[in-house]
Parts: C-alpha cells; sequence; structure tokens
C-alpha cells in the first residue's frame, strides 16, 4: 500500500457564529472571529490518498488527474469565496477547520479512480490544522449546538 499526498491552496473567508446565541454568547466563546463581516484564510489543503501501483505508468493514481480533482471539486468551489454565505455545506454548519475537513472529505470520497481517500488536511494558518480520515461525520449541526442534548 503506497500513500500518496497532493496539496492544493484555495483562499476564502469566514466567520465563527452560532445563530442561535446571543451576540454576548458568541464574543464570548469565539471572540473576534465571530464577526459576522468574516475575515480570510489562505487555506493549504493535502489529500492523501492510498491504493497500490500500477506497473504500467507506476503511479497508484495520475497526478495530473488528482490535480483535477482537487481543483474541480474544491478549489474552483471555496477559492475566493466566503464559506458561510456561499457554499452550502456551510449554511447550518460553523466552517471551523475541522469542519472543513470533513466537508472536502464529503466532496472527495469515490471521486479518486483506483484509489481510495486516506486523509483530508487542512492548514487554516502554519500552526493550525485538522486532520480528518473518513470516521464518523463529527460536524456538529447549528441545531445541535443550540440543543446539547441532541448530540449522542
Amino acid at each position: 500500500m503506497i500513500f500518496l499526498t497532493r496539496k492544493a491552496d484555495f483562499s476564502a473567508a469566514h466567520f465563527y457564529r452560532n445563530l442561535s446565541w446571543t451576540d454576548e454568547q458568541n464574543i464570548a466563546a469565539f471572540g473576534k472571529c465571530a464577526n459576522p463581516q468574516g475575515h480570510g484564510h489562505n487555506y493549504v489543503l493535502e489529500v492523501t490518498v492510498a491504493g497500490e501501483v500500477d506497473p504500467v505508468p507506476g503511479f497508484v493514481v495520475d497526478l495530473q488527474l488528482l490535480k483535477d480533482i482537487l481543483e474541480r471539486e474544491v478549489v474552483s468551489v471555496y477559492d475566493h469565496r466566503h464559506l458561510n454565505h456561499e457554499i452550502p455545506e456551510f449554511a447550518s454548519i460553523i466552517p471551523t477547520t475541522e469542519n472543513i475537513a470533513v466537508a472536502i472529505w464529503n466532496r472527495l470520497d469515490g471521486k479518486v479512480p483506483n484509489a481510495r481517500l486516506h486523509r483530508v488536511r487542512v492548514y487554516e494558518m502554519d500552526d493550525i490544522f485538522a486532520d480528518y480520515y473518513g470516521e464518523q461525520t463529527t460536524s456538529v449541526s447549528l441545531e445541535q449546538q443550540a440543543a446539547p442534548e441532541l448530540i449522542a
């Protein structure tokens, strides 16, 4: 089994805000990140796929094909967008680094031929990143955040 990682980047804006909370609760929890005007990041995405080397070309997956999939499924969708306002999966989920990683996994899962998705890593900044390996979805909806007793 070989693990192959491809990097991509995109710039996007977001904010952290639980719509069922008061302004005071949001500011207490998220600080300046709760500003509904948002703020931006230059995200770095690493996508790792796993598979066996095809002896004919010598690759697990064609690198240009993997780049094209990342561009089509993630970069062209997220780049220069306000995640809260323009990306459907963040209509009810706060676009934290963790939730962005899960959303990207969901966009890519099953779309890379002859390999399986192994890891999605999203860097929000040089010293903050989240890894997702496809476990049970960990995103918490705004409704669940408002009523924690709903989280099983």
